[in-house]
């Protein structure tokens, strides 16, 4: 660790120390990380494939789907390999300009997952509470009207708030606690007021996942309401809403821990803290593929026909041989 307390001096480079109180055990956290990451990029990549190559799955909420797949195929890429290198080879180091560009891109990718989420919400609604709206409202010009501002609303508040952790001046120590540039592990290095800093992390923080969350987990709830008022034949419509309702509720409390632990007092540990903020965008970026591709029927039936054909592939190799 540098220590240089110069009014003028602020460092340009950075070192991740993420882990490191497990001392000979560190290294060892590249296997299950490394399993994730190829869960998560595997089934993203097959999910993608099948939603752009079957026009059956073209349908709205086949669409979203793809794009959540996206999402959780880009997100993990911005920060598990450099993660890997650093736990097996203790590569550690970054520029301040790359260190802000990694959060830009985590934190501004990483906002899609809840708005993805809540567009699925609204399409869910349209189909199972209002279905005779439903092609009015979910066709692509009216549904882009509500996407629009989420996605304007993300953009404003992430790119503030990466700009003005760029402002600051780092002349206290170079080590962020973390394994990757996450906002308030940079911004508490710093040697200046970051009051500011702090109100607009936490304002992007609810503002954008949590708030999204909230109207996700009201909407659910509304069409939960609805289907039990209609009996019995939508059993399965309700195993499908709180399976979604509770990997939503793990992800937002992983997300809202790690937030919280930098702004108040705890007894988190840093490992437990770093652990916290990597599953939250670990977690969902293996889980979603199958919680809204394997669970949904449509895909379900085009997945099982690709593995099929990947089956009949070495039978037309021999006949050919």
């Amino acid at each position: 660790m540098q220590n240089l307390p110069a009014q003028n001096f602020s460092f340009i480079t950075f070192k991740f120390n993420g882990f490191y109180d497990l001392g000979e055990w560190r290294p060892f956290l590249s296997i299950p990380y490394f399993l994730m990451f190829l869960l998560s990029t595997v089934s993203n990549s097959i999910l993608i494939y099948l939603i752009i190559s079957e026009k059956a799955l073209h349908s709205p909420m086949c669409v979203l789907i793809g794009l959540m797949a996206v999402v959780d195929l880009f997100l993990p890429i911005f920060f598990v390999p450099h993660m890997l290198l650093s736990f097996l080879f203790n590569w550690n180091g970054i520029s301040l300009s790359g260190c802000l560009i990694q959060m830009f891109c985590i934190h501004y990718v990483g906002t899609f997952q809840s708005t993805l989420l809540l567009c699925m919400a609204v399409d869910r609604f349209f189909a199972i509470c209002r279905p005779l709206y439903y092609h009015k409202y979910m066709q692509m010009p009216n549904f882009l009207k509500f996407v629009i501002v989420p996605l304007i609303r993300n953009i404003i508040l992430i790119t503030t708030m990466v700009s003005l952790a760029g402002k600051l001046q780092f002349c206290m120590k170079n080590e962020i606690d973390h394994c990757f540039c996450e906002h308030m592990a940079l911004v508490q290095l710093a040697c200046g007021d970051i009051s500011v800093n702090n109100i607009v992390g936490l304002s992007a923080a609810f503002l954008i996942p949590t708030a999204d969350d909230v109207f996700f987990i009201l909407s659910y709830f509304i069409i939960l309401a609805s289907v039990l008022k209609s009996g019995k034949s939508h059993l399965k419509a309700i195993n499908t809403c709180v399976t979604h309702l509770i990997v939503m509720a793990v992800a937002l409390t992983f997300a809202l821990i790690a937030f919280m632990s930098y702004r108040i007092r705890n007894n988190f540990s840093s490992s437990i803290r770093v652990f916290l903020s990597t599953m939250y965008l670990l977690f969902t970026s293996c889980f979603n593929p199958i919680i809204y591709g394997v669970r949904t029927k449509e895909i379900r039936e085009q997945f099982l026909k690709f593995m099929n054909r990947m089956k009949m592939l070495p039978q037309c190799y021999n006949n050919v041989d």
